[in-house]
This record gives structure tokens, C-alpha cells and sequence, in this order.
């Protein structure tokens, strides 16, 4: 089944807030095996400038990735064939510990490439009083469409 390419350009209310925490934050750095202590100790987050500790720069993929854009069974993405594609990160400042996000997603383009169809979806990343954090930029594919 094609993916409905009347989703282009469809964006999504803003995603619940999410609290950023010290704990997710070591959480995140030890799974990607990245022991920088500024992701886990404050103090050496202040030493290099940071009120707390900083997030790694690819910690915004856990809220980021579109969550209720992919979900809506309209625009009919097979899960069971869908592999990561690509994904960068646009900052405005890192995300530190104690920050509460919210994302607002859109699908910025759908398109056949061979047997696979790319998804991509641009994820605003925004801090408690609204001001931008972090752009995401995330292609999906799903693979044999």
C-alpha cells in the first residue's frame, strides 16, 4: 500500500510536555556508550558553561521522530517495514537537564524512491515559553512499497 501524499505539508498539534531529567540524560549517554561527564555530572556541565547537565546532541530523537504523524492510520505506514533513514539536528542551544519540550511535527515530503517509499518529517523542539530548541529532521522509509 502507498503512503497518502495528502499528508504533505500536514502538521500535528504539539506533542504532551516532556521533562527533561538528569536520569534520562545519563540513561541516553549510556546507551550510545558516550561517558562525557557533562551529560552526567553538573558540576563539570557548569565548569563548561551550562546551568545543568547537557543532553548528547542525538537525545532529541527520543520526542522528536513525529509520534502522532506516524501513528495516524490514514497515511498508511507499515511499521513491520520501516527502517531509520536519516536524521540531523538544527540547534539553537542544547537541551539541558530540567527543560520541558514539547515537539510540533509535519511531513514535509513523501516520495518513491525504487521499492521504498522516504518519509520525512520535520520535528520543532520547543522549551516551556516557546522558544525553539532544536529542529529535527528525520527520513523514515518503508521499505518494499
Amino acid at each position: 500500500m502507498a503512503l497518502n501524499t495528502d499528508f504533505i505539508g500536514r502538521k500535528f498539534p504539539p506533542s504532551p510536555p516532556y521533562e527533561v531529567s538528569r536520569v534520562k540524560i545519563r540513561e541516553f549517554a549510556d546507551a550510545i556508550g558516550d561517558r562525557n561527564p557533562i551529560y552526567r555530572d553538573p558540576e563539570a556541565a557548569k565548569a563548561a558553561g551550562h546551568p545543568d547537565v547537557v543532553a548528547p546532541p542525538t537525545f532529541p530523537i527520543v520526542i522528536a521522530l513525529g509520534g502522532d504523524a506516524l501513528a495516524d492510520p490514514e497515511l498508511g505506514l507499515n511499521y513491520a517495514m520501516v527502517v531509520h533513514g536519516e536524521q540531523r539536528f538544527e540547534y539553537v542551544r542544547p537541551v539541558v537537564a530540567g527543560d520541558v519540550l514539547t515537539c510540533e511535527a509535519s511531513i514535509s515530503d513523501i516520495r518513491k524512491a525504487g521499492g521504498n517509499h522516504l518519509l520525512k518529517i520535520v520535528t520543532e523542539v520547543k522549551d516551556a515559553g516557546g522558544e525553539l530548541v532544536v529542529t529535527s529532521y528525520n527520513t523514515i522509509v518503508e521499505r518494499g512499497a
